[in-house]
């Protein structure tokens, strides 16, 4: 990435499924129906580029890191919004931390095995792509690639939440793998 900043201004809105992807990851079921992942990331979105001016990175990571600080201070905003009113900085950097979580193993699960400095150059420029595919899921197989590789909830847990079996959940995790790896253009690869 030449200039992170033209793409800043250029292309905030290549982050968006990335970002949504990160959002919907970390709300939990009491805030499901009261918050929506589309308005937080479109607030976000929004201030990024009013501060623009203010982003001092210079590779497409240390932009998406600077942006997931933006989503985790709108985050913790609208969660304030349904409890005490209150700002909660331990909040705030709990759910960057859990958004930088996410995001770490969401690029891990695109690095595979792959470990050449070129194969990490192109996770990177692969991660808006990948959180796209997952993002263009049918619903229930995107909340079990949430749950399972995102917040890196087991098998069970994710079956529990969903309230759907194990053998389910799994066919759900598969069906979604192919339909990622094929939207990548890598529709035989095996993960």
């Amino acid at each position: 990435m030449a200039d992170p900043l033209d793409a800043l201004e250029g292309s905030l809105k290549e982050y968006r499924d990335y970002l949504r992807l990160l959002v919907q990851a970390q709300i939990g079921p009491s805030l499901r129906g009261k918050l929506d992942a589309s308005d937080l990331v479109q607030q976000t979105l929004l201030k990024a580029y009013e501060r623009r001016d203010q982003f001092r990175g210079q590779t497409e990571a240390e932009l998406a890191s600077w942006l997931r600080r933006i989503l985790a201070r709108n985050l913790a905003d609208a969660v304030r919004q349904f409890h005490s009113g209150t700002r909660n900085a331990r909040l705030e950097r709990s759910l960057e931390a859990a958004l930088d979580g996410s995001s770490s193993r969401l690029q891990a699960w695109l690095a595979a095995d792959h470990s050449s400095p070129i194969q990490a150059a192109q996770r990177n420029e692969h991660l808006v792509r990948l959180a796209a595919a997952v993002t263009a899921l049918p619903e229930e197989q995107r909340r079990a690639v949430e749950l399972h590789h995102l917040q890196a909830l087991p098998l069970a847990e994710v079956s529990r939440r969903m309230r759907r079996s194990k053998r389910s959940v799994a066919g759900l995790l598969f069906r979604a793998f192919r339909g990622i790896r094929a939207a990548l253009g890598n529709p035989s690869s095996e993960s």
